[in-house]
């Protein structure tokens, strides 16, 4: 099992209060984001994962996570950069732009970048960009999907769709990665686990459920990705989970931290404004609050292993469930909190040093095997000589 990052950009109220200058907090929580995964490239973490949200009020202000992600590039050595995710609805963001900045970040990366889509969540955000109905964007998303090979390997691309139509270009640059990077698809929605599987898309999960609940949609995927008719180049066979974690030598520290990081304003904000998401029963309506955790539903929780937070050893054990679901890699997203910068770095390092020596023993990322297992089978690819390139060049 890997281990990863999850970028948010969240911005709360009560981070900046009382404080005069919001936007001076805006920039302190971006600061925060990249010192956090600074220290868990060094921690041994493998991925880091930055949405795309657009327009939605503290819950998150990474709206340009392709920037992001470039600068993160350009100060970390070892840790994979994905985006979770790029929306790829015309609307949001022309294909070709899309294409453009995947490949170009493969560079900055030299091949650490993972391409992971979406359709967006909120029709805050949709409506936003002038998409009235969501299942439009299902739609979209369909169309785009196979495109992105083709523009990645031609030399003179077109396309004549519903949602999007260009003229015969050649879009630049083409991938660092033979290929190209894997491919991901965010999955809120159950059927979208057989779908990606079919795909041979790698899964990202962003759920709120508990192991036990996702063993059947992980076991949907995994009893389907042996018959995929990949849409890249290649099957990525992955699924990634998103959790909580606070890992430190101190456990009773760990309680009390998760005790008072507003975590239960952020879940709220979670099905305010993700409201294509699945709605579980007893989620108050908004402007009402889910209340924050006490210490005995900490505590509950901790001896159920449905969190990891505790000591190393405690947080081992949620872990092996994760494992057990069948999970490939666990998510955190421990700044979509007001956990303090210092805490974060602190867990991330506990957690480096204590846990993931017992779950990851392989230097190199899963997706990284799946697109080099690919890569054998097939052998040299013609398609990447640079005398092909110089053929097709016009004449001025």
């Amino acid at each position: 099992m890997e281990f990863s990052l999850f970028n948010s950009l969240y911005t709360p109220h009560q981070a900046y209060e009382k404080v005069d200058d919001q936007w001076s907090v805006e920039a302190q929580r971006l600061k925060n984001e990249i010192a956090w995964t600074v220290a868990a490239d060094k921690a041994g973490f493998k991925y880091t994962w930055a949405t795309e949200h657009h327009f939605l009020t503290e819950y998150s202000h990474l709206s340009a996570s392709e920037a992001f992600l470039g600068y993160l590039a350009g100060v970390t050595e070892r840790i994979h950069l994905g985006s979770g995710i790029f929306n790829i609805t015309p609307p949001v963001s022309p294909p070709a732009k899309v294409a453009e900045k995947v490949a170009m970040l493969d560079h900055l990366s030299n091949g650490r970048f993972e391409f992971g889509v979406g359709r967006g969540s909120s029709t805050t955000e949709q409506r936003g960009f002038g998409i009235t109905d969501p299942e439009d964007t299902k739609k979209m998303v369909d169309e785009v999907l196979p495109e992105f090979k083709k523009m990645w390997s031609q030399n003179e691309y077109s396309f004549d769709g519903k949602y999007f139509s260009m003229p015969p270009r050649n879009v630049l640059p083409k991938p660092f990665s033979d290929p190209h990077p894997p491919m991901w698809i965010a999955a809120g929605n159950p059927g979208t686990f057989e779908k990606a599987a079919r795909l041979g898309l790698g899964v990202l999960c962003f759920t709120t459920g508990s192991p036990e609940t996702l063993k059947p949609l992980i076991e949907v995927y995994k009893n389907n990705i042996d018959k995929a008719e990949p849409v890249g180049d290649y099957v990525n066979d992955n699924i990634m989970v998103t959790s909580q974690m606070l890992c430190l030598e101190d456990g009773q520290r760990a309680r009390d931290i998760s005790c008072n990081m507003t975590s239960g304003f952020q879940n709220t904000l979670v099905f305010h404004y993700l409201d294509t998401f699945p709605r579980p029963d007893g989620i108050p309506a908004w402007p009402n609050l889910i209340p924050d955790p006490t210490p005995t539903s900490i505590e509950e929780a901790i001896k159920a292993r449905l969190v990891m937070t505790g000591t190393p050893d405690e947080v081992i054990k949620a872990v092996k469930e994760y494992e057990g679901a069948g999970a490939d890699q666990v998510c955190f997203g421990m700044l979509s909190s007001t956990m303090p910068i210092e805490v974060a770095v602190e867990a991330v390092e506990t957690f480096g040093k204590h846990v993931i020596p017992q779950f990851d023993k392989d230097p190199v990322h899963r997706s990284t095997q799946m697109r080099e297992a690919y890569v054998a089978k097939r052998g040299p690819n013609p398609k990447r000589s640079l005398g092909r390139v110089a053929d097709k060049l016009p004449v001025l």
